[in-house]
């Protein structure tokens, strides 16, 4: 954490600082020039996975995770195809990352359980990780950036883990881990390709096949690749047949880049409400794996992020972040139109949303459905201009949320008023009709609905 003379502030498990006076550098006389290697996940000699791996994870993790349900969504009739939702944020943290974290704290020699774990991660690996290694009583160490949540960063100190916050980005905080790492003799595990991270997560794919046989395809939101590579695997290996699908971020398409590239490279990130998936350069273990596996990947706006967001908690009931949500976004955005009439399985994988983030979510993703809508009418500043407005919107049947009056900066006649609404509406047609109905009364009308999404 960043203190008020610029130093990194070390925290520890309990939250109390380690280092006042003194940088992190200058405090663990850590070499945060160097670049450490990580063995498990070496570019020039990418490890893959294979189904044999994947099924090891599966009898190694049985009993320590959630089973999750694959259940057919009510939005089925809606997209015409038969939709069923692999709700891995059921897990007890909140995220599919419990697999991977599960294989890999299981499959650590008794010298290095003894000595503990490190990883660098903004939120979900590091839940998962800090509460498998609280149940397995392997000491982990997280090392968080300065932009992860603190709802996050609570987490994981309550399950007793050490957590680091240090680092503008998940490169810095990473760059961090892996040179205390090295110094204090722990094991980094990398959260989306680390050999048993990927094979831990492809557990989902064999509890899909399990649960839905007869699927036709599997859309699964892509980050730095774990994921998709362990579950294209299994799915592929048990059904060679279904078509796998990824998503990523119009704000984070690494995976793709790395695709076209034939290895990973760096990958320009911007914010997204799918954090999850913003990942700067994917997996080498990962890539390698899902070579071949992958059928299409497509690329998700993040209107339609929020509206999916929007979407599962009004029908599903389910709350689920970003990351976890854009599989449903490419549905809602049309670009599987090929799945018409098929049984598809939508992996919603996360469900840990920043609290003080998901009322501005809901917010975005109703303005993208048409359901929030923002405009300005000029009206007469004299007695019963503004009424007049208020009684055309309702008998339109909208409901007034938000109004403003502005008259310093009108360019027309001083007995004017520009009044700004933000309303509720049904839906975009409701929305449009109201539209109408104010150019049809009103000279000068300035009306915002998002033409992106719906």
């Amino acid at each position: 954490m960043t203190t008020e003379n610029g130093h990194d502030q070390n925290i520890n498990g309990n939250g109390t600082s380690l280092n006042d006076n003194h940088s992190v550098e200058e405090e663990e006389g850590l070499n945060l020039t160097e670049d450490v290697a990580d063995p498990y996940c070496n570019p020039d000699c990418p490890q893959v996975i294979n189904f044999n791996d994947v099924s090891a994870a599966a009898y190694k993790i049985k009993g320590g995770i959630e089973k999750t349900p694959c259940s057919l969504s009510q939005m089925s009739k809606q997209y015409d195809m038969q939709i069923y939702f692999k709700k891995d944020f059921l897990q007890y943290t909140g995220s599919f990352k419990e697999r991977g974290a599960r294989y890999v704290l299981s499959q650590l020699t008794q010298s290095q359980a003894k000595k503990g774990v490190i990883a660098a991660s903004a939120g979900n690996h590091a839940l998962a990780l800090a509460y498998h290694g609280r149940l397995l009583n392997v000491p982990v160490t997280v090392v968080m950036p300065l932009s992860a949540p603190m709802m996050k960063v609570e987490a994981c100190k309550q399950q007793g883990s050490t957590v680091v916050v240090t680092g503008l980005d998940f490169g810095e905080a990473k760059r961090y881990a892996m040179a205390l790492g090295k110094k204090r003799g722990l094991l980094y595990v990398n959260g989306y390709d680390h050999p048993h991270i990927v094979a831990g997560q492809g557990t989902m794919g064999l509890e899909i096949i399990e649960q839905v046989p007869h699927l036709d395809a599997c859309i699964i939101p892509v980050g730095g690749g774990g994921l998709i590579a362990g579950s294209a695997i299994a799915l592929k290996a048990l059904k060679p047949g279904v078509e796998i699908i990824g998503v990523e971020s119009e704000r984070s398409t690494g995976f793709q880049a790395a695709m076209a590239a034939g290895h990973p490279i760096m990958s320009h990130v911007g914010q997204t409400l799918a954090d999850g998936l913003a990942v700067p350069v994917v997996g080498c273990n990962s890539l390698a794996t899902a070579e071949g596996h992958i059928d299409k990947m497509v690329t998700v706006r993040e209107s339609y992020i929020a509206l999916a967001i929007l979407r599962l908690i009004e029908q599903e009931k389910a709350v689920v972040e970003g990351a976890g949500a854009a599989g449903l976004a490419a549905i809602i955005e049309g670009l599987v139109p090929e799945l018409k009439g098929k049984t598809v399985v939508v992996a919603l994988c996360g469900g840990n949303i920043d609290t003080t983030a998901l009322g501005r979510v809901i917010e975005r993703g109703l303005a993208a459905e048409g359901r929030l809508v923002r405009f300005g009418v000029t009206v007469s500043d004299r007695p019963g201009g503004i009424a007049e407005l208020a009684k055309r919107i309702a008998d339109q049947g909208v409901s007034i949320k938000d109004i403003l009056h502005e008259r310093a900066w009108l360019q027309t006649d001083v007995f004017s008023v520009m009044v700004r609404c933000v309303v509720e509406t049904r839906d975009m047609e409701h929305a449009r009709q109201l539209e109408r109905e104010m150019r049809k009364h009103y000279g000068h009308v300035e009306f915002c609905l998002d033409k992106t999404a719906v």
